[in-house]
């Protein structure tokens, strides 16, 4: 039997194909390498390329495999692109979601594990952020995630399918060997941008808006190390295929950083100066974003073991200074 997932080329899928085979899964990736890397599948893995708004395409891979389940890592996510090219996102995130929900519905498949957002959330009314908080994204991006969780509860209703919807909050870090790690181009994530100013390959970091109402003015975030991200997913699927309902589950750390804190942090670590200069905000930028991740420990039994910043940037270090041009790095 074996686990689909669709985006495992990519930053955290790549991740979760690498747990899933060291568990002993039969894996079979699918990605369209838009913004994934092919180095980062295990040879294990069996790669499908493709696009998963091609239905006849995936259907074909569910013909192949015998799939037990599916871990559904492939959207486009970036907020401020999202607020310029909406109808990208939901011709991207939601219609691709579409095409996977009749492809599994065609072959009988009931389990899926969603890769969701914080961005749902939109500007919180309470911190910490529980599941129960009010849903009102602030960006395309955020309602297509949204979009794409109303979709999957609908679906589990109509066809008995089975679902967890988990809403990451930061994710960073990266497998502490550095065989594998955050590589997008554009970047656009804060930790690995301030990694990249500390190699030299950027002038300066900018840090976006320090007018927020937070302690020193930028914005608060909660960073999830993306192993730690990973081990919730493993346990969702398996949650799923003992019996349980559907659910969602906040992932975070249940502490948050501001922009200036992580940015000094990774000057510890590194040891580099780091300059960094203020911009103008974002269009779609809540000021403040902390998860209680107290559902997803209580039920899922998920006990994050990576909550140190310190450790969480240090490791991403590793992948950075061991590919400083990401997977084109000579080995």
């Amino acid at each position: 039997m074996t686990v689909v997932v669709l985006g495992g080329a990519g930053y955290i899928g790549s991740h979760a194909v690498d747990q899933l085979i060291e568990r002993g899964y039969e894996v079979a990736v699918v990605d369209n390498l838009q913004t994934g890397h092919q180095e980062a599948i295990p040879a294990q893995a069996r790669f499908y390329q493709g696009d998963i708004r091609d239905k006849v395409f995936l259907s074909s891979v569910f013909e192949k495999e015998t799939v037990e389940g599916v871990l559904h890592f492939a959207a486009n996510s970036l907020v401020g692109e999202s607020m310029q090219e909406p109808l990208q996102y939901f011709n991207n995130n939601v219609y691709g979601t579409q095409v996977t929900l009749e492809v599994m519905q065609q072959f009988g498949v009931k389990p899926i594990v969603f890769s969701s957002s914080a961005a749902t959330y939109g500007e919180p009314k309470a911190i910490p952020i529980k599941e129960t908080a009010e849903t009102n994204p602030e960006s395309p991006y955020g309602e297509s995630k949204l979009m794409m969780e109303k979709m999957l509860k609908w679906c589990s209703k109509a066809y008995d399918m089975q679902f967890v919807a988990l809403r990451y909050f930061n994710v960073a870090g990266a497998k502490w060997d550095g065989s594998i790690g955050e590589d997008h181009s554009p970047e656009t994530h804060l930790v690995p941008i301030i990694l990249e100013t500390a190699l030299g390959q950027r002038e300066q970091v900018a840090i976006f808006g320090e007018d927020y109402d937070t302690p020193d003015g930028t914005c608060i975030r909660d960073y999830i190390h993306v192993v730690d991200l990973i081990e919730a997913h493993i346990l969702a699927l398996e949650y799923l295929k003992a019996g349980n309902p559907s659910s969602i589950f906040n992932l975070g750390s249940s502490v948050g950083f501001s922009v200036k804190e992580i940015l000094q942090t990774a000057r510890q670590v590194t040891g580099k100066e780091i300059p960094a200069k203020i911009e103008a905000r974002r269009m779609g930028d809540p000021s403040t974003l902390i998860a209680s991740s107290e559902k997803a420990k209580t039920v899922l039994g998920w006990n994050p073991k990576q909550t140190d910043v310190r450790d969480i940037i240090a490791s991403a270090w590793r992948w950075h200074e061991l590919h400083p041009e990401g997977y084109q790095s000579k080995k």
